[in-house]
């Protein structure tokens, strides 16, 4: 299964920037290919809505055609690790090809984006920059694909 991450903001801007070695990190570890597509939104100002609804403009020219599409969001569903590594699990098994995962901006996801979303999931309650979303997030995924592979990553 192909997965794709797409963000609003760039990462590895900052000298040493830990959240970008951290990302590099899980991606090499995850043996599922992995797409990560950062967006920005150039023209910046405006009110939260507006930006918001740029930002949602750029993130769906940057997903795949045909992915199950999920919005992360604190107001999302909360799934254990191992229900997250099933859900995963049954999208494949269904024939799915790629999921493509959706990390907004400080603003968060404009809803019409969102509402196009399969699944709208919450990492946690709280909220936290999007750089270390995406760093859950491929923790995330590598544990699931632990899971569904039996790698002693994950234990209960």
């Amino acid at each position: 299964m192909k997965i794709t991450i797409a963000c609003v903001g760039k990462a590895g801007r900052a000298k040493h920037d830990a959240a970008q070695s951290l990302i590099e990190g899980y991606s090499a570890r995850l043996p599922w290919p992995v797409t990560i597509r950062e967006v920005e939104d150039k023209k910046q100002g405006g009110t939260p809505a507006e930006r918001k609804s740029r930002e949602a403009a750029l993130l769906l020219a940057a997903l795949p055609k045909g992915a199950v599409i999920v919005a992360m969001d604190e107001r999302g569903k909360s799934l254990s690790s191992r229900q997250f590594a099933d859900q995963l699990a049954q999208w494949r098994d269904h024939g799915e090809q790629e999921v493509a995962f959706l990390i907004g901006g400080a603003d968060g996801l404009d809803p019409a984006l969102a509402a196009k979303a399969r699944l709208t999931l919450s990492l946690s309650a709280m909220t936290w920059p999007h750089l270390l979303a995406r760093v859950m997030l491929l923790e995330q995924l590598y544990r699931a694909w632990s899971l569904q592979t039996g790698h002693p990553y994950h234990r209960d």
